[in-house]
């Protein structure tokens, strides 16, 4: 199949814009802690040797997505212990996150920008048998190059929106050009599948939110009782991945909490902990009190509001806390997942903006497994409620559990497919 013209144009635009790109992406990586040695992974230029045999290489942008495929990961691990396993994600927060979570034997590197140079070092070194992007995912050069290599690809849980399907549907002849080496896709809702099929992924099919399963978390009990220890029975609720404009309404939330519950701690968790400077002023602009996780705070100084502003530790504030307000849904960031707060038997809220999560909150609402809060006096009446009537926050709690997918039952076929695929070398695009 021959590249299109506009597809000709945007691989053309890539290379004039690449050094601006690989300059921007380094950098934020470097401001995220990250080496300069590791930071170039970006650029295709791999820090590890490509261990001999086969390898599949699963990318996820950001922390939920490359989190989203740890248990997949797992169980990969366990059922084909001589296959070798590449995450890549594009973050410092992300690979943080997942440093301490994937197999032993797996590899972490970040993934290559879109262009050109980029994806053919980073293809030529790795030699995957198969590309597994998770999500949202699809990037010309990199679906176009593993065409080009005869590396299939696979898309996970993957999540496409009305706006982006519309753009790509405007240019079929390039869509079908692009997508030409997907194999698979495993759709985590159906409006997804639909419009994928109707770009021309007739495979696509829906399957369940891998974001549901929730592996193992290798979360120490002496942690979770140094914290219990630690707050001396002050009870707490837990903001969690939040965002600009969103912590101005939970901090005056929690005040006006605090004038029927003085002792009250909010552990707030921002999404992405370097913002914690300007989340500092902000806090105590508003006249509360404030002690910081990064800078040696503990649960013990018995400030007002305990800033998590840490990497790989959310799942410790679930399992202390009663009752968790998740974030990204009082703006347009489209939530998170509410499965990790329901696996830690925590109460639920959120806003009403998930349309990452539509169907996952639907279900939650159905099963009375969670409470949306539109804004900051609703979320001021939810938590009153639950601090008061505790039975009511084990009650929602209980509710979500079922919700989530613990077993490897959901695992086995999406794990099967990817090793089937793995071994194949006949394109499964249909026009």
């Amino acid at each position: 199949m021959r590249p299109t013209a506009l597809f000709r144009v945007y691989r053309i635009l890539s290379v004039i814009a690449m050094p601006f790109a690989a300059r921007r992406a380094v950098s934020k990586l470097r401001k995220a802690g990250v080496t300069p040695y590791r930071a170039h992974e970006r650029l295709g230029h791999a820090t590890q040797s490509r261990p001999l045999g086969q390898l599949i290489w699963l990318h996820g942008a950001s922390v939920g997505e490359a989190k989203s495929v740890l248990p997949l990961m797992a169980h990969l691990a366990r059922t084909a212990p001589d296959l070798h396993l590449l995450l890549t994600s594009g973050t410092g927060t992300s690979a943080e996150a997942v440093a301490h979570s994937i197999p032993r034997s797996a590899i972490h590197q970040f993934g290559p920008l879109d262009g050109v140079g980029p994806v053919g070092r980073f293809l030529t070194h790795w030699r995957p048998d198969l590309c597994v992007l998770v999500e949202s995912e699809l990037w010309p050069n990199l679906l176009d190059a593993c065409a080009r290599r005869d590396v299939p690809v696979a898309l996970v849980n993957a999540r496409l929106s009305a706006k982006s399907a519309q753009g790509w549907q405007k240019f079929p002849a390039t869509a079908r050009y692009v997508l030409r080496a997907i194999r698979m896709a495993h759709c985590q809702d159906r409006p997804t599948r639909d419009r994928l099929r109707a770009m021309g992924l007739k495979m696509a099919q829906q399957g369940q939110n891998l974001k549901s399963v929730v592996g193992p978390t290798r979360l120490d009990a002496a942690a979770i009782d140094t914290a219990h220890t630690a707050l001396n029975g002050r009870p707490i609720w837990v903001a969690s991945s939040t965002h600009p404009g969103e912590e101005e309404g939970v901090l005056s939330a929690h005040k006006l909490l605090l004038s029927a519950h003085p002792n009250l701690c909010l552990i707030l968790v921002p999404r992405h902990p370097e913002r914690a400077e300007e989340l500092s002023r902000l806090t105590r602009g508003a006249d509360l009190s404030l002690s910081q996780r990064s800078t040696g705070g503990t649960l013990s100084d018995g400030a007002q509001v305990y800033l998590a502003d840490t990497i790989g530790e959310t799942d410790l504030w679930y399992a202390i806390s009663p009752i968790v307000f998740l974030g990204g849904s009082w703006t347009d960031v489209g939530g998170h997942t509410p499965f990790e707060p329901a696996a830690a038997h925590t109460a639920i809220l959120h806003g009403p903006n998930y349309t990452n999560f539509s169907e996952a909150y639907a279900a939650f609402q159905r099963q009375d497994a969670s409470i949306e809060v539109s804004d900051g006096t609703d979320l001021v009446n939810a938590v009153a409620t639950l601090l008061t009537h505790p039975s009511r926050a084990a009650q929602l709690a209980k509710n979500a559990l079922p919700l989530v997918q613990s077993s490897d039952a959901v695992l086995n076929e999406t794990a099967a497919q990817l090793l089937s695929f793995s071994k194949t070398k006949k394109p499964g695009f249909h026009g």
